[in-house]
């Protein structure tokens, strides 16, 4: 008697075990389907440039990813004026899901008051796009300053927008100790940053790519300027990475169109199916990811 009860317990669990199986399977993949469904199919890339440049700064960097990546990116561009009109060029193609965007500002000089003013006019460029193209996710890219404009953004305004997310942040050269060499960031702009940084969305996937001719500065940012930025995400948000690139063509101002760093932006920020060739460089060159 006990070795049937043994045997039919047994069974028991077998049964149960093949019906449960399969409906938790279920229950995942449909969550995992509803969550999808709610995202919309466009997600733009929004880029910022940073001081002293225009809307036409990527235009060297769109023009190399147009001879690389095997999608086609229609390009939109935004220029701010001070009193938060917009003026656009360049149009979004139907059924395009990715787009370039590239949002300028009238008021394109340095320093952090007008760094602080850019982001509420970035602030105010973002609702318009999400209210006329309807998107409730992005990717977003920033050169130079560009970059503390969108943390700013990301940190105090976004939020303004709740139903929206962001999926990936990339940065290139950006100052977050603006122009000090110092190995302590004590400047009055990066402890803005790191004051409001718990407000950084924490499933935020970021990367930070610094520039060097000498391995001390890319020739107008310092190294230790854009290694800053890791007490301000570190520990903040879901991953952060930060990436050195050297060689030719790692001066400032070529640094967005540096061959490098198109194959980090294809890979990381666009999430395209890359070369070999190109995955394996990326991967020598990532400097540590939290």
């Amino acid at each position: 008697m006990l070795k049937r009860n043994w045997w039919q317990w047994l069974l028991g669990v077998v049964i149960l075990v093949g019906v449960c199986w399969p409906a938790y399977n279920w229950t995942r993949a449909n969550i995992k389907t509803l969550k999808d469904a709610g995202r919309t199919r466009m997600a733009p890339v929004i880029m910022v440039p940073g001081s002293s440049a225009s809307q036409n700064r990527f235009d060297s960097l769109i023009t190399e990813l147009g001879k690389e990546t095997p999608q086609t990116h229609s390009v939109l561009k935004l220029t701010v004026a001070t009193d938060g009109s917009i003026t656009y060029s360049g149009h979004l193609k139907q059924n395009d899901n990715e787009p370039f965007i590239v949002i300028g500002f009238a008021n394109n000089k340095d320093g952090k008051a007008n760094i602080d003013k850019q982001a509420v006019w970035l602030n105010i460029a973002f609702k318009e796009l999400v209210k006329t193209y309807r998107f409730n996710h992005f990717r977003a890219l920033g050169h130079s300053n560009g970059g503390l404009i969108w943390t700013l953004f990301l940190e105090r305004y976004l939020k303004q927008s709740p139903k929206i997310t962001i999926d990936r942040f990339m940065t290139i050269a950006s100052p977050y100790n603006m122009e000090s060499t110092s190995t302590t960031p004590k400047t009055s702009m990066y402890q803005e940053l790191y004051k409001y940084r718990a407000g950084l969305p924490n499933s935020l996937t970021m990367y930070s790519i610094a520039g060097t001719e000498n391995y001390t500065s890319d020739g107008t940012v310092p190294y230790n300027s854009v290694n800053a930025g890791k007490y301000i995400f570190q520990n903040q948000i879901k991953h952060f990475t930060e990436v050195t690139v050297t060689g030719a063509n790692t001066t400032h101002s070529d640094l967005p169109q540096n061959k490098q760093i198109v194959g980090l932006i294809r890979e990381y920020l666009l999430e395209e199916d890359v070369p070999n060739k190109v995955r394996r460089q990326n991967q020598q060159q990532l400097r540590g990811e939290d």
